[in-house]
């Protein structure tokens, strides 16, 4: 989807997107207002750090890309720090040196992906400031998604891209996603998105490119597209490649 700006409607209002994740999308559109949600509170404390002190974070970041070794790598993923600042350095840094640049934790809530093959910790554009001064004007949330999309107000564009929870296009990760977002969640947001949409929401959404989600937005409020992107999330490289992610977007409909 960061890929395709022109996807995104004008609005006048501010940009929601209550699974907020890389903020892929978000950094691509650049409002200058939004409202940004996710249920990870370390994620949620990592924009917040960036916005509120993006040189301490680096600074914290600094010492990480200093020490960096694979030794290292499993002394930093085994220990929790408490302050905000050193909490979002630590996050940076796994992600960046973590087996694919994955996000999972195991039952305790800890943080559990192996150590990958990369080992650049300070990347040559890292521009902390200007990732600040884009969430200058962004609300967060950390909480469920039906409570970031109750703020929605007209002149607002939603943008959702849930974790996905059906098999398609080899996705390896269904199991875990349905740990965290079941597909009674699934339901539950295409419920509230249509009753959105029935209001006059601008709306669009990425999901897996299924039959089954295809039926959740079945109603006349919604045109539904198959979107090519690369993937490299499968562990066995030959499973790599082009794959497709369901793009659904509001059309005016009548309730």
């Amino acid at each position: 989807m960061s890929n395709h700006r022109e996807l995104i409607p004008e609005f006048s209002g501010r940009f929601i997107e209550p699974f907020v994740g890389s903020g892929a999308v978000f950094f691509t559109v650049l409002p200058s207002k939004g409202i940004l949600g996710d249920y990870n509170q370390e994620l949620i404390n990592t924009y917040l750090a960036l916005k509120n002190n993006p040189t301490l974070v680096r600074k914290h970041l600094k010492a990480h890309a200093e020490k960096h070794s694979d030794s290292y790598y499993y002394q930093v993923r085994s220990n929790a720090p408490r302050g905000i600042y050193s909490q979002a350095a630590r996050m940076i840094y796994l992600n960046r040196t973590c087996f694919n640049g994955l996000y999972r934790v195991n039952l305790r809530g800890e943080f559990n992906v192996p150590k990958g093959t990369k080992n650049t910790v300070l990347l040559p554009d890292d521009d902390f400031s200007a990732i600040s001064s884009a969430l200058k004007g962004v609300t967060f949330i950390n909480d469920d998604f039906e409570v970031t999309l109750s703020h929605y107000k007209e002149g607002d564009v939603i943008y959702v891209d849930p974790p996905y929870t059906v098999k398609h296009n080899n996705n390896a990760f269904v199991k875990y996603n349905e740990r965290i977002f079941s597909w009674e969640d699934q339901e539950r947001l295409a419920n509230m998105l249509t009753q959105l949409a029935e209001s006059g929401a601008k709306i669009v959404i990425s999901n897996a490119d299924h039959a089954a989600v295809r039926n959740l937005y079945g109603n006349t409020c919604w045109i539904k597209d198959s979107l090519s992107r690369a993937t490299v999330l499968a562990s066995d490289s030959a499973r790599r490649g082009k794959t497709t992610e369901l793009l659904v977007r509001s059309i005016a409909c009548i309730a």
